[in-house]
């Protein structure tokens, strides 16, 4: 994985070496590295790795999304604050299998530095509302189930925070 700012760099060595053609006639060149260039532009605002987990988790091995985010050393230096949102995200989602302590400050942290996506954003919410209810936190869970229902205008949810609000009504 290269650091953000390389990234960059390499697409303007890329687009240097692109103008460097079209002034020699290679105008084929010119245009395949102009199209080159646009690949670590894309990956310096998707991180490679965090689409490979993203890929992992949606076939539900947690074991491969963890390894894939594993190669991520240092986030707050390599990634662009969205991806430092995503790439809390996920450890929230693989962490609230197993510990919801770890999850909720997981999912609270990705929550802070912003998610791209609304429905992202409400299952970060509708987790942390289930955090929060297994810890006798009504009101909180109540909230943020509000919350999430305002964000999810697909109605994906749906099902889940009815099955929440009921499950609320019995504590």
């Amino acid at each position: 994985m290269f650091h953000k700012n390389i990234k960059l760099i390499i697409a303007g060595l890329i687009l240097i070496t692109s103008v460097w053609q079209f002034t020699e006639n290679n105008i084929g060149n010119g245009i395949f590295l102009i199209l080159l260039s646009l690949i670590p532009i894309f990956l310096y605002f998707k991180n490679e790795f965090i689409l490979l987990a993203f890929i992992k988790l949606r076939k539900q091995d947690f074991a491969g999304a963890t390894k894939w985010l594993s190669y991520i050393k240092n986030p707050e230096a390599a990634l662009v604050q969205k991806q430092q949102g995503y790439f809390n995200y996920l450890h929230g989602i693989m962490n609230s299998q197993t510990n919801l302590q770890v999850a909720e400050k997981y999912f609270k942290k990705a929550i802070e530095l912003g998610l791209s996506m609304d429905m992202d954003l409400a299952v970060a919410k509708l987790n942390l509302a289930g955090v929060a209810m297994t810890r006798r936190r009504k009101l909180e869970a109540t909230n943020l189930l509000n919350e999430a229902k305002k964000l999810d205008k697909q109605g994906m949810l749906n099902d889940q925070i009815k099955m929440m609000k009921d499950q609320m009504k019995k504590i």
